[in-house]
Order: C-alpha cells, then structure tokens, then sequence
C-alpha cells in the first residue's frame, strides 16, 4: 500500500497535477495524524454514508467501518482518513458527539496498530491441574 501511495504522488507530481512543494495526496507522513477514529455509529451505517457525511470537512482518502467477521454486522465503530490534518482536525472538532443515523457518535484521532505479545500468538495454557490448585490453597495446620 504504501509503495502504491509513493508511486501515485510521483506520478501526481511527474503529469503537474501537484507541485513538489506541496503536500501530496499520498504524503507519507499522513499517518495516524489525518486517520479519526469514529465510535457510536449506527448499525445501518455504510462506508459510503459516512464517507459522505464526513465529507463536508475535506477530502476523505478512506471510510472503513469495522466488521465483525462471525455475523457480518458492524460493530459499531470505524475509521475515516482525510487528505490532510488540518481537515482531520475540522471534522475532529465538527463531528465529536455530534448525531449520524439517529446515534450520537464519538470521533477522536486514531492510535497506531498495537501488535498483540509482539506479533506472537498467545500461549494458550489451558485449566490449572486440580492437584497443582489443591497443594497451593491448603495451609499446613498451626496445630501440628
């Protein structure tokens, strides 16, 4: 992804579409900073909708809505990506507990992939031995 992202900003600049001076569309350092976290929404929300509705503060790069992968529905949450920080910003501001589809939703920026155990899966260590529980929580008599 990001390589495409290089190659169509050199492609944007080589045809004059944008100057080298100014920001590209594709900027590397878009990042996190231009990514909104958008909590709240509604279950009948698309992709398209809220690309729409966010819309009116910028130019939407990406609006992906969060799918639970066993039911397929929403989860209620999702992300927009805008060109630019200062329109992720405008929308920050414009859209934070504000309604869309009947819900109040929560826009906040996005924080940066965590990788779970260092990108390793969990060891999965299964129900304590009933002996191993026993000897631990039994204390020796003070009578003795």
């Amino acid at each position: 992804m990001a390589a495409l992202a290089r190659i169509g900003g050199r492609h944007l600049k080589s045809v004059g579409v944008i100057n080298s001076s100014a920001s590209c569309f594709f900027s590397q350092r878009r990042g996190v900073a231009s990514k909104l976290f958008v909590g709240g929404l509604s279950f009948c929300t698309t992709e398209q909708g809220l690309s729409e509705a966010f819309s009116k503060c910028g130019q939407v790069v990406e609006a992906q809505i969060v799918m639970d992968r066993v039911s397929d529905r929403s989860k209620g949450f999702g992300f927009v990506t805008f060109a630019s920080v200062d329109e992720a910003q405008k929308a920050l501001m414009e859209f934070n507990g504000q309604q869309l589809n009947g819900r109040v939703i929560f826009v906040d920026y996005a924080k940066a992939k965590q990788s779970f155990g260092g990108g390793r899966y969990p060891i999965a260590r299964g129900p304590p031995d009933p002996v191993e529980v026993a000897a631990t929580t039994t204390e020796p008599s003070k009578n003795d």
